[in-house]
């Protein structure tokens, strides 16, 4: 089926970022693996071409663009190479940067903005601690009032980010008494004493993501480092969690859609009893099954990202969206996975690396349970 989503300067952006994979990303790689991070000349460059301000205002450094389609073409390209450098710059440009240009006073916006668009700035968001997981209503990281400062206390995990950022959004319990009406969000800047980072988780896949948790002890935060209104902060985390579920998704579904074709070419030069694998019964069924399954996905996700772009996509039209891309993206892996036979469990094929890389994608975000949870009470259940 054709994709109706995109116009010509959607495509035109697209061959600028498939330019910056080839020239750039595909090259290094490995080395990304191997470092366990995304250097920061990587970052700079692709500031330097505009994908970290596409929608940040003009003022500020950016494109000052209204169209979402950009967001979801630039999440296509990168994680068609890999999941995890289309994880680290869609949470620094889909997620954080939102935050700020929505919430922050104009003086915060001159601060932070410029250098998250320049990509000279990086940017990580501390929602999840250890002990809460997808709840972000059991809080347990507090800031109190000191005079004119907050005094943070607390931690986080399994942040994206978290080991070379800059700076760092963190959600916070202002007012216990008030529960989830009890949150607020602070901007963090590494360097201030008693912010510091763990070191980089060892994760199952997505090595070159450099995921820290994050630790605050009796760290004095200005008052001008409040992102939006006191107590207000649940709020607006609940109003951002859908660019970042659409984000998630389109990112999923490039992911497996790449995969599987690569898939394809192997099941067509790989031979066993004396003919190509692809030709057998059993795995052209398999293989066609998947191509279904993906183009069924993506047309639900590319409807979500046309609703985005025009600001009427639902939670529970992005929740359905995640969960269900998530599902699909790791039972196609699973099955490009068997199709490779032994080398699908090779490190060195893009197969097993894309197939380890997708597992998390289940969980984060909001786990797929609590996706399928506000659908159930969508439906008054």
């Amino acid at each position: 089926m054709p994709r109706n989503l995109y116009g010509p300067d959607h495509e035109a952006f697209r061959e600028s970022v498939r330019a910056f994979v080839d020239r750039t990303l595909k090259p290094r790689g490995e080395q990304m693996i191997a470092d366990k991070v995304i250097a920061r000349d990587i970052w700079l460059e692709a500031g330097s071409q505009g994908f970290f301000g596409l929608n940040i205002p003009e003022e500020f450094g950016g494109a000052g663009i209204d169209d979402y389609r950009f967001n979801a073409v630039l999440a296509e390209e990168i994680s068609k190479f890999t999941a995890a450098v289309g994880s680290c710059f869609g949470i620094h440009a889909d997620i954080c940067a939102p935050y700020i240009v929505h919430l922050g006073t104009e003086e915060q916006k001159q601060r932070w903005l410029p250098g998250i668009a320049s990509g000279e700035k990086i940017i990580a968001i501390g929602m999840t601690e250890p002990s809460g997981g997808s709840d972000l209503a059991a809080l347990k990281t507090t800031a109190v009032k000191d005079g004119d400062d907050w005094v943070l206390n607390g931690s986080k995990t399994f942040i994206t980010n978290g080991h070379q950022c800059d700076l760092a959004i963190v959600a916070a319990r202002t007012d216990p008494a008030k529960g989830a009406k009890g949150i607020s969000l602070f901007v963090l800047e590494a360097g201030m004493e008693g912010f510091s980072k763990g070191n980089k988780l060892d994760k199952v896949g997505q090595p070159e993501s450099d995921t820290s948790e994050l630790f605050f002890e009796n760290v004095r935060v200005p008052a001008d480092h409040l992102l939006g209104p006191e107590g207000m902060g649940f709020i607006e985390m609940m109003k951002h969690l859908p660019q970042e579920r659409i984000g998630a998704a389109i990112g999923n579904v490039a992911n497996a859609k790449q995969i599987l074709a690569e898939t394809v070419e192997y099941a067509k030069e790989r031979k066993a009893f004396g003919q190509p694998i692809g030709q057998f019964q059993h795995n052209k069924f398999k293989l066609a099954e998947m191509v279904t399954a993906i183009e069924v996905a993506e047309a639900y996700v590319d409807d979500c990202v046309a609703a985005h772009s025009e600001h009427k996509l639902s939670p529970v039209e992005a929740a359905k969206a995640k969960w269900w891309s998530s599902q699909v993206q790791c039972d196609v892996l699973d099955e490009c996975v068997q199709l490779h036979g032994g080398y699908g469990f090779m490190n060195e094929y893009r197969v097993a690396r894309a197939w380890k890389d997708a597992r998390v994608h289940k969980i984060w975000a909001g786990s797929n349970e609590i996706m399928k949870e506000l659908i159930g009470r969508e439906l008054g259940l």
